[in-house]
């Protein structure tokens, strides 16, 4: 085990922090680097992240290329139609474009080492999120107690560690960031711990990241913020008036019997008069790009308030429902929400991963691109919602597990530990980009169970891929080792020989190739653990024919 000491009181934030979150504190990361899988980047060029990118007619384009490979490296787009540019040192493609339509360009990644091509769909149109968010939120690790400085120090990060380079984009504040009403919309603005919000906007997307925020349809919030709705008709909550909060704004009664659990009832309401509109408003000039609206249950009213005002702002902001969706609402959610949260809050043990990931398959009809079941935030790396943090308490394969789950489901992919302090292994986890690919492809297909041992020890996921090909994971929930098979029967593949590849370790493993189905690929998976394959090719679409030969 190795020892880092760590100092989380930020010059910028320390009279703000409670007083534990000023002392230095001792975080024990286990050294995990062999049990590493997912080869290096290599030195030549490759493109990443998604393949196809929805944007509304107006709205303002920011798309990062995401590419792996030596630098410098040098970008090109053939086929950018008008309104749109690209600047070739950094990848970066801005502007709008006003007529609908899907735009097909040739994306062209360059270094000393070779060149690189890949096709990039821009629709325009109606729809965003046309594949799974990825990024990070602040909750998993700093919970209320989130600074400026901390989220600056993610998004620096985010690109230091070159994660940036595999499709991560988006930097999300969670809860805790709210002072009170004011500016030009009587908005919610930000409390002293975040100082100057458009500073924050404009540092995170000039490193060609995106920004998140968090608000809720009730008087507070779940951390006792003011939220998107009033008891009082000027926006200023009862419990602001009568000083009931500290110096941050947040709900806290000054007397020995104040019990903030016991109070909740005081602010988990809806109130008379909603402010989202404004509050939208105010993101929207921020330069906010993503919303997290968080409230249980997640009624029909609350979320098409949102969604409508979200789509009256020339600003593309996806919305993100949180928390335990009812099931009862899906087609509803698939028409007023990019994403919604199909649990409650995840914790970082294998009761908690694998309790939430092997109950999904009822939303498997409603997924699709633009409307995306969420399966909650990644418990890998330093998490602990703070501000004391502690390594994830998951095992090596039961992390290999609850990733490879979540980029089955198509769930967005939202990173929830520190990022300044992303250990090799963690790091390992979230840069392999053929297991990334299975989350982002653009059919956007949630995966089905196509076997199950009777006892429910082991279950295999299959997901269908753009370009015909099988997305297999072979679990063992069990606690011994397991040797799992598939066939391609089983599969419903025929005529011809398949390879078996290895997603994690990026390398061909086996064939498939009994015509008769017979033919089988075993592997032995660890306790909790998961073999992620890719079989391919699929079935081919050419014309068989057969001839007879008739006895004279």
């Amino acid at each position: 085990m190795k020892k880092i000491l760590v100092l989380l009181a930020l010059a910028l934030a320390v009279n703000s922090l409670p007083v534990a979150a000023q002392q230095p504190a001792e975080v024990e990361i286990p050294d995990l680097s062999a049990y590493i899988l997912t080869p290096k980047p290599a030195a030549t060029p490759r493109i990443n992240g998604a393949k196809v990118f929805g944007l509304r007619p107006g709205s303002p384009c920011i798309y990062t290329i995401a590419a792996t490979g030596d630098r410098p490296m040098t970008f090109s787009a053939e086929g950018l139609p008008k309104g749109l540019k690209l600047d070739e040192k950094t990848g970066r493609i801005s502007g709008t474009l006003k007529k609908e339509g899907t735009y097909h360009i040739m994306l062209k990644a360059t270094n000393d080492k070779g060149t690189y091509e890949r096709e990039l769909r821009i629709v325009v149109g109606d729809k965003l999120a046309l594949t799974p968010p990825m990024g990070w939120n602040s909750w998993n690790c700093w919970a209320r107690d989130v600074t400026q400085e901390q989220v600056l120090s993610s998004a620096r990060a985010m690109v230091s560690s070159g994660l940036i380079n595999h499709g991560w984009s988006y930097i999300n504040i969670d809860d805790g960031w709210q002072g009170q009403r004011g500016g030009k919309y009587n908005a919610i603005q930000p409390n002293t711990k975040f100082p100057d919000m458009e500073a924050l906007s404009k540092e995170i997307h000039d490193m060609g990241l995106k920004l998140g925020i968090y608000t809720v349809p009730w008087v507070g919030t779940y951390a006792a913020h003011i939220g998107s709705y009033s008891d009082n008709a000027d926006g200023v909550n009862q419990w602001i008036k009568d000083g009931l909060h500290n110096e941050h704004y947040r709900y806290q009664k000054n007397t020995p019997d104040a019990n903030y659990w016991q109070d909740r009832k005081e602010y988990y309401i809806h109130g008379e008069y909603s402010f989202i509109e404004a509050d939208v408003k105010q993101f929207a000039d921020w330069g906010v790009d993503y919303l997290k609206y968080d409230w249980n249950p997640n009624t029909r009213y609350h979320t098409k308030e949102a969604f409508e005002a979200l789509r009256s702002v020339k600003r593309d902001i996806v919305l993100s429902l949180s928390n335990s969706a009812p099931l009862a609402d899906a087609p509803f959610f698939m028409d007023n929400a990019e994403c919604w949260r199909t649990t409650g809050d995840i914790r970082d043990t294998w009761k908690s991963i694998s309790s939430i990931g092997f109950s999904q398959d009822k939303w498997i009809p409603f997924c699709r691109p633009g409307a995306w079941p969420d399966v909650d935030m990644l418990v890998v790396g330093l998490v602990g919602w703070g501000p004391k943090l502690h390594y994830t308490k998951l095992t090596a394969d039961e992390q290999y597990t609850h990733m490879s789950l979540w980029a089955l489901f198509a769930s967005p992919l939202l990173i929830g530990c520190d990022m300044a302090r992303l250990d090799d292994f963690t790091l390992s986890l979230l840069s392999n980009d053929e297991v990334i690919e299975v989350n982002q492809d653009p059919l956007g297909l949630h995966a089905v169970p196509v076997w199950r041992k009777s006892d429910n020890s082991q279950v295999i996921y299959v997901k269908h891929l753009e370009d015909g090909s099988l997305a297999v994971g072979l679990f063992n929930k069990g606690d011994k080792p397991a040797k799992i098979s598939i066939n391609p029967r089983m599969l419903g593949l025929y005529d011809g020989t398949r390879t078996v590849r290895d997603l994690w370790r990026q390398k061909d493993v086996g064939h498939l190739t009994d015509d008769t189905g017979k033919g089988r690929f075993t592997t032995e998976v660890a306790p909790h653990g998961v073999a992620l394959l890719k079989v391919y090719p699929g079935n081919s679409d050419k014309r068989y024919t057969n001839k007879v030969t008739y006895a004279k």
